[in-house]
């Protein structure tokens, strides 16, 4: 029911009738103080209200109808265009306004997008997906190049986005159902594809490798001062989730998808790509600064020094400042004195939360019920952001002339189906990908790379070979298989080959006084 409060309540009575005919039922009232004992006692769908009116104004009412319901929908009606009345109005938080003479056509629509707003988005996605659910099937079949993959992970992502606010369930697990799917072609892609990418420079895409020298070195030769942010574990779905936050303080100039290497972890792709080298190729040029899997410590303790060397290669005759932030005190500290991250030419920061928030998921059973599905993980992800120190940073770069990148050295995958494998005490723990010389498996289950050198890798030892699960599945030893298969069943994990871990976003941005 709409309540329509003015004291000419009987001029408006061929619009009431009108909305009437359209199917909704109208009460009228002529008093601010009848509006606000009748809003008391009933539930209405949205109040039209007359700014001007003798006795208590529109404007009072407001307030109060907003302290009895802040969620009611209040749209206010006046003759007057005066921009301190209408500031006043959206100060106190109306829905709409409406200028005097009134339109019905003009009413209807604003009716229809306060009380009818989510059934009709609702309605139009569901139609268009299902219009467009063949065409991406087929295409999602008929994709065999790169260029094509990152096209259809754009669409793929796009929809997830949209049928993830609206309330038809059903859609959302028939995507899902074309997700997996266009993850196991992607996975097949990846197989055949993979080896002549490394092998092969003329026809590598862009990748962890290779990223700084295609894509941060063009920035570095321009007048402005780069901010390079790396946000670990950051998918392209997230990175869409937060950009609308991002679009208050800076500008979007490219929005772009590159590549992960295998595996795609933080010890083997973040490294690669601060050196922009191959794993392998660190150990070989510089093994005192690669960390080997058997080793302890972090396994990224040489970022800085791998950076330098990226630096000194390229002679680049530039300087750069280096920031880890794995707390936020630390990033709060650093957003109050901006110069430490805007002087040099290069200014890495380095951001562990989602990181951390995607391992907290698997071992806490309390963040997992919170971020039980992927709409809520991503909703989380984004409330971090909205309230994080890496936000009050953004909001201190908007004032300086520079560019700013935004991008991850790996995504994650929410992993549904376990596989068994069997290695020795040697092998190393990851759910995603094993390295060992004593791997037993089931090799139509994984990809499998008997020479790690054929992909760059750096061997434990002669006869160690490297698998990769694809798609959804993780690796499950069989000693207590049911329990452990169970246990890390949906939760998110990375370091092998599907969408969400291997093609993940590259954003350059630049301040709006530019």
């Amino acid at each position: 029911m709409i309540l329509w409060v003015d004291d000419e309540i009987e001029l408006l009575k061929p619009h009431i009738i009108f909305i009437e005919d359209k199917g909704y039922e109208v009460e009228e009232c002529t008093n601010a103080l009848e509006a606000i004992e009748l809003v008391k006692s009933n539930d209405y769908e949205m109040i039209l209200l007359d700014e001007n009116m003798p006795g208590m104004s529109g404007l009072e009412a407001l307030s109060e109808f907003k302290s009895i319901d802040p969620a009611l929908p209040v749209v206010m009606v006046t003759k007057s265009e005066e921009e301190n009345i209408m500031e006043e109005a959206i100060g106190n938080h109306i829905s709409d306004y409406l200028i005097k003479p009134l339109n019905p056509n003009q009413i209807l629509l604003t009716i229809k997008k306060h009380i009818d707003k989510t059934r009709i988005v609702s309605e139009k996605t569901t139609l268009e997906y299902q219009t467009n659910f063949t065409k991406l099937a087929f295409e999602i079949n008929e994709c065999n190049t790169y260029d094509q993959w990152k096209d259809i992970y754009r669409k793929l992502t796009d929809w997830e986005l949209r049928l993830a606010r609206i309330d038809d369930s059903s859609m959302d697990e028939i995507l899902q159902t074309q997700k997996l799917e266009a993850n196991n072609l992607f996975s097949r892609f990846i197989k055949r594809n993979y080896i002549d990418w490394i092998q092969s420079e003329e026809d590598r895409p862009v990748m962890s490798n290779n990223l700084l020298s295609k894509k941060l070195l063009p920035e570095l030769e321009k007048d402005k001062n780069v901010v390079f942010i790396l946000i670990d574990n950051l998918r392209f779905d997230q990175w869409k989730m937060i950009y609308p936050t991002i679009s208050k303080y800076l500008s979007m100039v490219e929005e772009d998808i590159y590549t992960s290497i295998l595996p795609t972890t933080t010890q083997y792709a973040r490294n690669s790509l601060f050196s922009g080298l191959f794993p392998s190729e660190i150990k070989n040029i510089s093994p005192e600064l690669w960390v080997d899997e058997d080793e302890e410590g972090g396994k990224n303790r040489n970022e800085t020094e791998l950076i330098e060397d990226f630096i000194s290669r390229r002679r680049l005759g530039i300087n750069f400042s280096y920031h880890k932030i794995s707390d936020e005190k630390s990033g709060f500290k650093l957003s109050k004195d901006i110069s430490q991250i805007t002087d040099c030419k290069l200014n890495v920061l380095i951001f562990n939360f989602i990181d951390m928030l995607s391992h907290a998921r698997t071992d806490n059973k309390m963040i997992r019920e919170i971020a039980f599905d992927e709409s809520a993980y991503r909703s989380l992800v984004s409330s971090w952001f909205e309230h994080s120190s890496l936000i009050e940073i953004i909001k201190q770069l908007s004032s300086k002339d520079l560019t700013v990148i935004i991008t991850t050295d790996h995504g994650s995958i929410r992993v549904k189906n376990p596989i068994k494998v069997i290695g020795d005490k040697n092998t190393n723990t990851n759910l995603r990908y094993k390295q060992g010389k004593n791997l037993n498996y089931n090799p139509k289950d994984v990809f499998e790379v008997k020479d790690p050198s054929q992909i760059k890798l750096p061997k434990q030892d002669l006869s160690s070979k490297n698998i990769f699960c694809c798609s959804h599945d993780y690796f499950a030893y069989p000693n207590n298989f049911n329990y452990y298969s169970s246990y890390y069943r949906d939760t998110f994990q990375h370091g092998g080959i599907s969408l969400e871990e291997m093609l993940i976003p590259y954003i350059t941005l630049k301040t709006k006084n530019d």
